[in-house]
């Protein structure tokens, strides 16, 4: 079984001192201090599905909706809504109250501009465009939606966390087109971005808006029910690596980091002034992504033959350890214990592993030996270990791999690439997603097969295309998981992407921090004591 070598040793190394990094100011109770997992090097949350960006977006922007800890959808900017002809007509009555932070008001206008600008780039986003035949603002208030068929999903969709999130934003930036930045940050939600002390690369700061009008009655969940903020100021700062971070927090000079590294958990474990917790129950889902454009891994007996390969604890183990407690194998396309997990398919996922089976199969297949242009990340610690894996297993399954180790940024721009991989494209690279962001088969983009249309990889598949295309009319939940079992049945046939298995990413405050919601990272509802 494979195993980072660099853990061996680790915490015996934190022990012994961890390096600090001076910040150069006090902390105070009205001060949160906060290590995001990355830089925030993209501030407009619809042009991105960076998870730093969604973070920075749920400070700064406000949603319709939210969606609680049952993963139902609550009205969150709108008071209510009705819904009218058989579910093809919606009516949205905004709340009273609300503000942008540069002192206007939100008009529903601002709210249908926001919509149209998501729409087309989320996934639920864009089952309403098809569905659509009117969105407009009769008033200053009220959003009007009418479509050529009933969309139930409706509420979920613009209340989805999965990124972009459908932020609402000035109408004047809502028309920016989707595809380019929006010049200014203006919101209408608890925190202001303060764009003044922006350090790209080490700082970025949030003020709260004294205008917000939270919601009234109920308890905050997720991101639904009322955003009460009681701190005046959140800090985000950059790390150069793990072990300063975590030098950081244990010497107070910041109070949360949003992901710890496997390696430090018990260095920080021992401290008694710091909470390791799990906040997000749905966990991360690992992938290892094929390009269906070009060989080997158009052939999808190819692809099928290598299900056999997977030893899913092999990753998750190199991804955090041995501590069974963090991960899960015999994992789906979908989150365990969410509405649509099953273990339709999974026995190709059981049982001992025959790589001499494998690799007859995939020589039965018509592998001639193409080159195998496997894109691998070296400043993510997690995905390194994915990629460290992957590695292993294409080698070991008898194929040519030609391991292309670059920072998560150049594996990015490259996988964008649909050139053949002897010019400039690739053949595979590994990738996680939250499991929010895999929870249905309306979202999940490893399951989808739409072809160009879709995830980098582009696979193409009539028969999931078409299953989903019912997922969203079909009358119940029943219905609904019996379309997602034989969904998931035949992506381990026609293996679109690996799954390979699912860890919890823990998160470390200081014990001053109370409240911390789960689920997403949100500032919200937390309180600083000291």
């Amino acid at each position: 079984m494979f195993r980072r070598d660099f853990l061996a040793g680790a915490a015996a190394a934190g022990a012994a001192g961890l390096p600090r990094f001076a910040i150069g100011q006090p902390t105070g109770s009205q001060v949160v201090r906060f290590i995001p997992h990355a830089d925030l090097g993209i501030l407009d949350p619809i042009v991105t599905t960076a998870y730093v960006t969604r973070i920075h977006g749920f400070l700064v922007y406000d949603t319709l909706y939210g969606v609680d800890a049952e993963f139902r959808p609550q009205p969150q900017m709108v008071e209510g809504h009705r819904i009218e002809e058989d579910g093809r007509r919606w009516v949205l009555t905004l709340r009273e109250g609300l503000r942008f932070h540069d002192g206007e008001r939100v008009l529903a206008r601002d709210c249908v501009a926001s919509i149209r600008r998501w729409a087309g780039r989320h996934p639920l986003g864009q089952e309403l465009n098809a569905r659509l035949a009117e969105l407009s603002a009769p008033d200053d208030r009220t959003i009007l939606i009418r479509l050529h068929r009933p969309y139930a999903l409706l509420a979920e969709a613009l209340g989805s966390p999965v990124t972009p999130c459908c932020f609402i934003m000035p109408e004047r930036l809502a028309q920016t087109d989707s595809a380019r930045p929006v010049g200014e940050i203006i919101g209408s939600g608890p925190f202001r971005f303060l764009a003044g002390e922006r350090v790209q690369g080490s700082r970025f700061v949030y003020a709260r808006n004294a205008d917000y009008v939270p919601r009234e009655g109920g308890e905050p969940s997720w991101t639904a029910g009322p955003k009460r903020v009681h701190v005046e100021r959140v800090e985000w700062h950059i790390m150069p690596d793990p072990a300063t971070a975590a030098g950081a927090l244990q010497g107070g000079e910041v109070d949360w980091w949003e992901t710890p590294t496997a390696d430090l958990l018990p260095v920080l474990r021992r401290n008694r002034n710091i909470v390791v917790a799990l906040p997000n129950p749905t966990g991360m889902m690992a992938w290892g992504r094929f390009n269906h454009l070009h060989p080997p891994f158009d052939n999808q007996r190819i692809r099928r033959a290598l299900m056999g390969a997977i030893n899913q604890a092999d990753y998750m183990t190199a991804v955090t350890g041995t501590d069974r407690s963090l991960w899960r194998d015999g994992v789906g396309f979908f989150p365990p214990e969410t509405p649509f997990a099953s273990d339709a398919g999974l026995e190709v996922l059981r049982g001992p592993r025959d790589l001499d089976r494998v690799r007859r199969e995939i020589e039965a297949a018509g592998y001639r030996g193409e080159r195998v242009v496997l894109l691998g990340t070296t400043d993510v610690p997690t995905l390194a270990a994915l990629s460290h894996v992957g590695h292993d297993m294409l080698r070991r399954a008898g194929l040519n791999v030609e391991f292309v180790a670059t920072d998560w940024g150049t594996v990015v721009a490259r996988r964008a690439s649909r050139e053949p991989p002897e010019r400039g494209g690739w053949s595979m690279f590994f990738t996680f997603w939250t499991g929010l962001d895999n929870i249905n088969p309306g979202v999940n983009q490893p399951i989808r097969g739409n072809g160009r249309d879709g995830w980098w990889g582009w696979a193409t598949s009539e028969r999931l295309e078409a299953l989903r295309a019912r997922w969203f009319d079909a009358d119940d939940l029943a219905a609904q998981q019996a379309i997602a079992r034989e969904m998931q049945a035949i992506a381990f046939e026609e293996a679109p992407t690996l799954p390979l298995g699912q860890y919890f990413q823990t998160t470390a405050h200081r014990r001053a921090i109370t409240e911390v919601q789960q689920g997403l990272p949100v500032f919200w509802s937390l309180r600083k004591s000291g």
